[in-house]
């Protein structure tokens, strides 16, 4: 801290350096003005105020000489200036009793070369001159007021520049994310001998996470020890694998973790290990993660808290509960008591296989070890329920939340009245939007998608636009997933221009249609019979960028086949294949389907064919297979249709009503059939019983009753048999299968 003396005779200043201020006093200033927001703290050290000393009427450089040197002097005219603040350009100023017209010197001036600057003779009035912004590039400065004392300072000569100043300077720059600030830091103290700590290294690894660049900080480490003399610690190595962890480098954080580990003689410890079993359990590499952890006594490490939620998470997801749950007693056991995290968890997993009943057995193992359910537990409980289709319940837990003084959030809401939905029950969905919104919350725009889409999948229109204006006046701006959902349920009711009008406000909201909207926009269209504007829309689509994925091309194929336009399907079947693209089920389905209806049966059947040797997602269904076996019938193909019956057995595939009722129909219809209908269905009927395929069997014996056709005895008796069976009469009257 410096006070400045001006002499009013001669109008120039003087630099006078205070020589009892310490290194510590100095390298505090750096940092205040390095970082403006510390300014207004006092120091850590109480300095005593000099006493005001009298000095007699004489030369004022012999006057200020005479004061720093701390000779008595007679005179009261002229007193010392009081302690100036951090942060404040503090000066120490002659004011004559006497003469009230010679106002404040002002602060001297620095050149570009450092030297001072004269205050013109010519005004004699001084005024202060403003404190310069850092980063600013006035003419007489280039660099900001810090780095404009690091250059000063040699010259002073009464201190030495401490390594807490740059530590300060290291902060602001990694702080704003400026990189070239930083190494020029860096560059300043390799030049000036400085010694480097490992703190301000981990400032910089932590700014380049959140730059996202990992590399950089894998770089910066390497340089620590050959480059800047800075000895590396698992803490600084804890730093860079969090880096590239969070980066989600999970490949390379294992990388990493060796490399350091084996060649730069660095003891993991317990954070080391956290990130690691998190990396792998990422990987799915949870036997792996599993080995680490069991290893980790050897390095002296004792598995935390967050080791046990860590791993007892990435075994959750691998479809591993009971691991995860007998984790949990080892936990206890080695005296780490779980936290409520610890059992949402393992809440979580159990809710989404379903076992209701040991997440609230776990729940109950809470309270008894002094864990209190939050939120997040209530939370996932409910999403549990409403998986499940226990929606009472989950509204009952819900009044329970409230009871309890717990807050339910927007994401609570939205999952059961997302749930209601799915079950068909939007009505309901608005009853519980009501209740959420006397409770002070505010719906989201997926709440509103997921109500206004399902009003109109239950013949509710009126309702749906009811909802969709509420949302509007509340003041919810529609995303692109709330408009494609009013654009479908539009067209579902066969209104596809009015639909049309929302796609182009959309647009003009700034909100970007995706391939669902123009899809179901196409649909409407086909659904109306007008199969030239659905490839309008397709065009448009085309022009404004979006990329026609294969439901796009389904649902072109599929109308056109549907409007006996097969040469126009069949175009945008090679359309497709030539993109790369692979058709679905329903483009296959729907081209079989179009060939077989215009007589190319053999076409079709290569085409059903090639769909059977795809992989496991593109198996045809049971409505292809009638699709073949209707075709092949109307042909007197008989017996290759039931070759094809035989094949759709094998496949796992069971006949359904449509299936019999094609066969009867070709039986009856036949002079002299092989067999009548209902030997056949008898027959299909053992088919299905030695394939243990119960319930598809009774399936066909409800159509044969159905249509006054009966079984044989022993057909009748096997079947009972195996319905009397435990649980599986059950699964017959509740089709639980």
């Amino acid at each position: 801290m410096l006070f400045y003396t001006f002499t009013t005779k001669q109008f120039t200043s003087k630099l006078i350096p205070c020589k009892s201020f310490s290194n510590f006093t100095i390298n505090r200033l750096f940092s205040a003005l390095s970082n403006p927001s510390d300014t207004d703290h006092e120091p850590e050290t109480d300095y005593a105020i000099p006493t005001p000393l009298k000095l007699p009427n004489s030369n004022p450089k012999l006057v200020s000489l005479k004061a720093e040197m701390g000779l008595s002097v007679s005179d009261n005219s002229i007193k010392v200036a009081p302690k100036p603040k951090l942060g404040s350009c503090g000066t120490e100023m002659e004011i004559p009793i006497s003469d009230n017209s010679i106002k404040v010197a002002p602060l001297p001036k620095f050149n570009s070369c450092g030297t001072e600057e004269e205050v013109p003779t010519s005004d004699n009035s001084f005024k202060v001159s403003p404190k310069p912004k850092l980063g600013s590039c006035e003419a007489e400065m280039v660099v900001p007021i810090s780095d404009k004392l690091f250059n000063e300072a040699p010259k002073l000569g009464s201190f030495k520049l401490g390594d807490s100043t740059f530590y300060s300077l290291i902060e602001k720059y990694a702080n704003s994310g400026d990189f070239r600030s930083l190494e020029m830091v860096f560059d300043r103290m390799k030049c000036e001998k400085r010694v480097f700590i490992e703190k301000s290294f981990i400032l910089v690894f932590r700014a380049y996470g959140k730059a996202r660049l990992p590399e950089k900080a894998v770089e910066l480490f390497e340089r620590m020890v050959d480059e800047f003399e800075c000895k590396r610690t698992v803490k600084s190595f804890n730093s860079v694998l969090n880096v590239i962890v969070q980066t989600g480098l999970y490949r390379r954080a294992l990388d990493f973790y060796a490399d350091v580990v084996n060649n730069r003689n660095i003891m993991p410890n317990v954070l080391s290990f956290n990130l690691v079993i998190k990396t792998m359990c990422k990987l799915r590499m949870v036997d792996r993660a599993m080995e680490v952890f069991r290893e980790m006594p050897i390095w002296k490490c004792e598995p935390d808290v967050y080791t046990y939620c860590t791993l007892m998470d990435g075994l959750c997801k691998d479809d591993r509960i009971d691991e995860a749950v007998i984790l949990l007693d080892e936990m206890q056991i080695e005296g780490c008591f779980p936290v409520p995290v610890t059992f949402n968890v393992l809440i979580n997993g159990l809710c989404r296989e379903g076992d209701l009943a040991r997440a609230a057995k776990l729940v109950d193992n809470m309270f008894l070890k002094g864990c209190v359910p939050n939120e997040v537990t209530y939370n996932t409980l409910i999403h549990g329920l409403c998986l499940k289709g226990k929606l009472e319940k989950a509204v009952s837990l819900l009044d329970r939340m409230v009871s309890n003084k717990y807050v339910p959030t927007d994401v609570t809401y939205g999952t059961i009245i997302n749930g209601f939905v799915k079950q068909g029950r939007a009505t309901d969905g608005v009853q519980i939007l009501l209740a959420m919104q006397e409770k002070g919350h505010l719906a989201n725009e997926y709440v509103y998608s997921a109500l206004v889409s399902g009003l109109f999948k239950e013949g509710k229109p009126e309702e749906a636009l009811k909802i969709w204006i509420e949302m509007i006046e509340k003041g919810v701006k529609p995303n692109t997933v709330a408009y494609s959902a009013f654009i479908d349920g539009l067209c579902r009711e066969g209104r596809p221009d009015e639909a049309k009008e929302i796609l182009s406000e959309m647009i003009k909201m700034g909100c970007t249609p995706n391939a669902y909207s123009y899809c179901s926009l196409m649909k409407g269209y086909f659904k109306t019979g007008d199969s030239n504007k659905a490839i309008l829309i397709w065009k448009d689509m085309a022009t404004s960028g979006i990329t026609c994925n294969e439901i796009c091309y389904s649902v072109l194929i599929h109308g056109l086949c549907q409007d006996g336009k097969l040469e126009e399907a069949m175009m945008m079947w090679k359309h497709m294949l030539g993109k790369g693209l692979v058709p679905d089920a329903v483009a296959y389905s729907s081209m079989i389907h179009g060939l077989c209806n215009a007589g190319s049966v053999d076409q079709g059947l290569r085409l059903f064919n090639e769909m059977l040797c795809r992989g496991s997602d593109f198996q045809p269904d049971v409505i292809a297979y009638n699709i073949v076996l209707n075709a092949l019938c109307k042909v007197d193909r008989i017996s290759l249709a039931i070759d094809l019956l035989n094949t759709m057995l094998d496949r796992g595939c069971d006949p359904d009503t449509i299936t019999c009722n094609i066969f009867l129909k070709t039986l009856n219809e036949k002079a002299n059939p092989s067999q009548d209908g209902e030997d056949f269905l008898d027959k299909l009927v053992l088919q299905l019983y030695r394939r243990q395929r119960i319930v598809g069997a009774s399936r066909i014996i409800e159509v044969m009753l159905q249509k006054f056709l009966y079984p044989k005895l022993s057909t009748w008796e096997m079947i009972i048999r195996e319905l009397c069976k435990p649980k599986k009469w059950m699964r017959f009257l509740f089709n639980l299968d």
